[in-house]
C-alpha cells in the first residue's frame, strides 16, 4: 500500500454563512480535521465511514463520546472532522492513509482571497475609512473590458462623478449600454496597431472597448471589481469576490490586441485618461527586456505628464525574471510593483511508481486519472523537451503521462501539445531559472506542476526505471498553511536599477500569483483555440495581477486624503510596506529559495491599513523630477520631452547634487570604484499623522561592510514646521566580510519611529570594486 502521508488534501470552506468557532473543552478535546487518501480505504472495511470509526476507535486512550465523528467529507473533500486531544491527532497523523490532521480554524465570509490577505476588512481600516473608494476613477489601460461581468455591475453606488469628462465610446458588440455608474468610461485606441499591421481581422477582434483577450478584464475586476457572491474558477477559490476598491469607478482603454499593444497608442490613452479626469492609472504593460532609457520610452513619458496633473501611475515591473536588471516601468515617478504569492494554494500531487509523493500545483477541473498509476515518459525522449505543439512522438506519448521542461513556450500550449499527441496527463517540471516557484494554470488535461528539486527526481526516476509509472491526484483549494507566505515570485522582473542605480526599483511587491479575478466570454481561460470553456472568472499569474492591486490601494488612498500627491501616496504604500512572511522570516525569493533582497522585493509587501496613516511621507514636486533629470546628463531639450517646454528648464540651477537626493522613499547606494567611498543623500519628510509635535528619532539597521549615520537623528515636528530635512551618509568600510567574502551587495534600513508610527526605508549597497570584489 502506497505510503502518502506527506500529501496536503485541506477540507476549505472558501465561504461561510457564519464563522466556525474553535472551542478546546476543559477535558483538552477540540475539533481537528482529518484528511485522508480515497484509495487508501482497506478492503475489509464496506465504507468510508465504517474506515473513520475504525481509525478512531485504534486511538488512546480509549474513544469515548468526545471522539465522536462529527462530519464526514466525500465530495469537497475525502476525510472526516472529530473531537480529538492534541496527544491523538498526532497518533492520527502516524496512521497509514491520513494524510493531515489539521486544527478546525475561523472561516468568515472573504474574497478570494487576497483582500483577506492583505488584511483588509469591512469593519475598520483602510476599506471603511476611504469609503471604498467612491468616487475615485481608475484608468485601466489594457486590452479592454468584458462589460456584462458580475464584477461591473453598478448596484448600490452613487451618481457618475460630477468632475468626469470621458466618453462610452460604442463599436461592434459593445452598444452603449455597457457603461453604467461603475464602467463610467471606454475607449478603444488602435491606430498605432494598424498602422503595423495593417486593417485589423474584425472576425478575430473586437474594434471596440470589448474585451476579446481576458487580460483587461482581469486587471479592471482585480483594481475596482464589484462585490460578486459565489465567485469561483470551477470548484476552485470559491469565496465572495471583490476588487480592491468596490466603490470606485473604472474607465477602460483598450490599447493592446492579438499581435500587441504600441507605443503610440499607449501615449494616445494615458493622454485621454488625463483629459478625462482619472485619478489613477493602472498600466499592466511594459518593454521586454531591458527598460528603455527614460527619454525613449513612451510610458516613462506619459506617466510624467499624469503625475503632473496629479494621476498616480501604477505599472508592473515586468515578469522576465529572475534575472538582474530586468525592471521595467522605473521612472521614478511610477509606482513599479512586483508580484508575490500569498496563502491559497491549488495542490495536485505527483505520485510515482515507487510511492514517493511529490507537491505540485494545478487547476485542472476535468475528469481525473485512475486510481491506478499510468507509464509515464520524459518528453525529451519523445522529440521535445518542452514538449511543442506537433513536436511529440504519438506513438511514445499515446496513452502515457507525460514529463514536460518548463520553459520554450506557454505552460498550457504543453498541456495542449501532450494531449494532440495522445497523451493523458502531464507534469510540468521547473528548470533552475525558475527554481521552485509553482504557478497554477487550467489545463486541458490532468496536468501538474512541480518545483525544479521534484523535477530533477522525478526525470531520475523516469529515466533510469525501466516500467516508470505516476498519478496525479488533484486536492482543491488550500488556505492558509501552505509554505510562508508572502514569497516573490521567481518570474517577477527585479532591480538593480539599470538606468540610475540610486534609485530603488522595483517600488513595492503584491499578490500576483494565482490570482481569481473577471474573464473575458470571448476565449477559454487557457487562451487557446482548443479550448471550448468559458468562465466568469480566471485563476491566473504575472505582475499583471500585482500591479492591478496597488492601483486599487492607490485609489483607496487617494479617497481617504483626497490632497496627497501621487508621490505621497506612492511614499505611503512603500514606508508602511513588510518584509517578513507570516512564519517571521524574511521573504523567500522563489528563484533561488534564498531571502529576498530590496533589489527583488523594493521597499517589501503592500500593508494597506497600515498605509492610511504612514506618520510621516516623503513627497516630491515635479520640479525635483525635472532636476532628477538634469543630474543625469538630460539637457533642455532632452527634458522638453516631459515638460513640453525647455524654457521651463534651468539645469544650472538645479537643487539635486546627485540622483540619490531625490526625495525618494528608498536608498539605493552605488560604490563604483573606491572601496572605502562615501555617499551623502539628503531626505525631507512631511508630518501626516495626527500629532503635529510628534517626534521621531531614527533606527539604523546598517548594511555589512558600510557605516550608516543620520542628521539629526531626532526630528522634532511643530504646527509651524511640518516638513523637516534630515541628511545620511553610507561609508563603504574594507572588511575582511567583503574582500574574503566576496559580497557584491548588501542591505539595511533605517526606520523613523515616534512610538505610534514605523517609517521605514530599505537601504541597498552595491560595490564595483575593479579589485577586491568585481560585478
Amino acid at each position: 500500500m502506497a505510503e502518502i502521508s506527506v500529501l496536503s488534501i485541506f477540507f476549505i470552506l472558501s465561504f461561510c454563512l457564519a464563522p466556525v468557532t474553535i472551542s478546546v473543552q476543559s477535558d483538552g478535546h477540540e475539533t481537528f480535521i482529518i484528511h485522508v487518501a480515497k484509495s487508501d480505504k482497506p478492503h475489509v472495511f464496506s465504507t468510508h465511514h465504517h474506515w473513520y470509526s475504525s481509525i478512531i476507535q485504534s486511538i488512546s486512550p480509549p474513544s469515548h463520546h468526545r471522539s465522536k465523528i462529527l462530519y464526514t467529507y466525500e465530495r469537497a473533500a475525502v476525510g472526516f472532522s472529530a473531537r480529538l486531544t492534541a496527544g491523538q491527532a498526532d497518533q492520527l497523523r502516524r496512521v497509514p492513509g491520513v494524510i493531515s490532521v489539521i486544527p478546525d480554524q475561523v472561516r468568515y465570509l472573504h474574497t478570494t482571497h487576497t483582500p483577506t490577505f492583505l488584511k483588509l476588512a469591512d469593519s475598520f481600516g483602510l476599506w471603511p475609512d476611504s469609503d471604498y473608494a467612491d468616487d475615485v476613477i481608475v484608468g485601466v489601460l489594457d486590452t479592454g473590458i468584458w462589460p456584462e461581468r458580475q464584477s461591473f455591475s453598478d448596484e448600490g453606488l452613487s451618481p457618475v462623478p460630477a468632475g468626469w469628462k470621458g466618453k462610452c465610446v460604442t463599436g461592434p458588440g459593445f452598444p452603449r449600454s455597457s457603461c453604467n455608474r461603475k464602467i463610467i468610461g471606454a475607449r478603444m485606441f488602435y491606430k498605432g496597431y494598424e498602422a503595423s499591421h495593417g486593417p485589423m481581422d474584425e472576425s478575430k477582434e473586437a474594434k471596440s472597448p470589448r474585451d476579446t483577450e481576458g487580460h483587461g478584464t482581469h486587471t479592471a475586476s482585480t483594481a475596482a471589481g464589484s462585490l460578486v457572491a459565489n465567485a469561483s474558477f470551477y470548484e476552485y477559490a470559491k469565496g465572495e469576490g471583490r476588487g480592491m476598491a468596490i466603490k470606485a469607478r473604472i474607465a477602460a482603454y483598450k490599447i493592446c490586441w492579438k499581435n500587441g499593444c504600441f507605443d503610440s497608442d499607449i501615449l494616445a490613452a494615458m493622454d485621454q485618461a488625463v483629459d478625462d479626469g482619472v485619478h489613477v492609472i493602472s498600466l499592466s504593460v511594459g518593454a521586454n527586456g531591458y527598460a528603455p532609457h527614460y527619454l525613449h520610452d513612451s510610458i516613462a513619458i506619459g506617466a510624467f505628464g499624469a503625475s503632473e496633473h496629479g494621476v498616480l501611475v501604477s505599472c508592473s515591473a515586468g515578469n522576465s525574471g529572475p534575472g538582474p536588471y530586468t525592471a521595467v516601468n522605473i521612472a521614478p515617478w511610477i509606482l513599479t510593483v512586483g508580484a508575490s504569492t500569498i496563502d491559497r494554494e491549488f495542490p495536485a500531487d505527483v505520485i510515482l511508481g515507487d510511492d514517493r509523493v511529490f507537491g505540485g500545483v494545478s487547476l485542472y477541473s476535468g475528469n481525473p486519472l485512475t486510481d491506478s498509476k499510468l507509464p509515464v515518459v520524459y518528453s525529451g525522449d519523445c522529440g521535445s523537451k518542452y514538449c511543442y505543439p506537433g513536436k511529440l512522438d504519438h506513438k511514445k506519448v499515446a496513452g502515457k503521462i507525460v514529463l514536460c521542461d518548463r520553459g520554450g513556450n506557454a505552460r498550457v500550449e504543453k498541456g495542449s501539445a501532450v494531449k494532440l499527441a495522445g497523451g493523458v496527463g502531464m507534469i510540468l517540471a521547473n528548470l533552475a531559472d525558475s527554481g521552485e516557484e509553482l504557478v497554477a494554470d487550467s489545463h486541458l488535461l490532468p496536468a501538474t506542476m512541480v518545483g525544479q528539486k521534484a523535477g530533477d527526481k522525478i526525470r531520475e526516476y523516469v529515466t533510469s526505471d525501466p516500467s516508470p509509472t505516476a498519478t496525479i491526484i488533484f486536492r482543491g483549494t488550500v488556505i492558509g498553511n501552505s509554505p510562508a507566505a508572502p514569497r516573490v515570485a521567481a518570474f517577477s522582473s527585479r532591480g538593480p536599477n539599470h538606468l540610475t542605480p540610486e534609485i530603488l526599483k522595483p517600488d513595492v511587491i503584491a499578490p500576483g500569483v494565482n490570482i481569481l479575478a473577471g474573464w473575458t466570454g470571448s476565449t477559454g481561460p487557457t487562451d487557446l483555440a482548443i479550448d471550448p470553456r468559458r468562465v466568469e472568472f480566471n485563476i491566473i499569474s504575472g505582475t499583471s495581477m500585482s500591479c492591478p492591486h496597488v492601483s486599487g490601494l492607490a485609489a483607496l488612498l487617494r479617497r481617504a486624503h483626497s490632497k496627497w500627491t501621487p508621490a505621497a501616496i506612492k511614499s505611503a504604500l512603500m514606508t508602511t510596506a513588510y518584509n517578513l512572511d507570516n512564519s517571521g522570516k524574511i521573504f523567500t525569493d522563489l528563484a533561488t529559495g534564498e531571502e529576498s533582497t530590496p533589489f527583488v522585493h523594493g521597499s517589501g509587501h503592500v500593508d494597506p491599513n497600515r498605509a492610511l496613516d504612514p506618520g510621516l511621507v516623503y513627497d516630491i514636486e515635479t520640479i525635483d523630477y525635472v532636476n532628477f533629470l538634469c543630474t543625469i546628463g538630460y539637457d533642455g531639450d532632452d527634458i522638453a520631452v516631459f515638460v513640453r517646454d525647455s524654457s521651463q528648464v534651468n539645469c544650472s540651477e538645479r537643487s539635486l547634487a546627485t540622483p540619490g537626493d531625490l526625495n525618494y522613499p528608498s536608498f539605493s547606494v552605488d560604490f563604483t570604484s573606491d572601496i572605502n567611498g562615501v555617499v551623502k543623500y539628503k531626505r525631507v519628510v512631511k508630518n501626516v499623522g495626527g500629532n503635529p509635535n510628534a517626534v521621531y528619532e531614527v533606527k539604523v539597521n546598517a548594511p555589512l561592510g558600510v557605516e550608516v549615520s543620520v542628521s539629526p537623528a531626532k526630528l522634532v515636528f511643530s504646527e509651524e514646521n511640518n516638513s523637516l530635512s534630515y541628511e545620511i551618509s553610507f561609508t563603504s568600510k574594507r572588511s575582511e566580510d567583503i574582500t574574503v567574502k566576496g559580497i557584491q551587495s548588501a542591505f539595511g534600513s533605517i526606520e523613523w519611529s515616534d512610538g505610534i508610527h514605523s517609517v521605514r526605508s530599505p537601504i541597498a549597497v552595491r560595490w564595483r570594486y575593479q579589485s577586491a570584489v568585481s560585478m
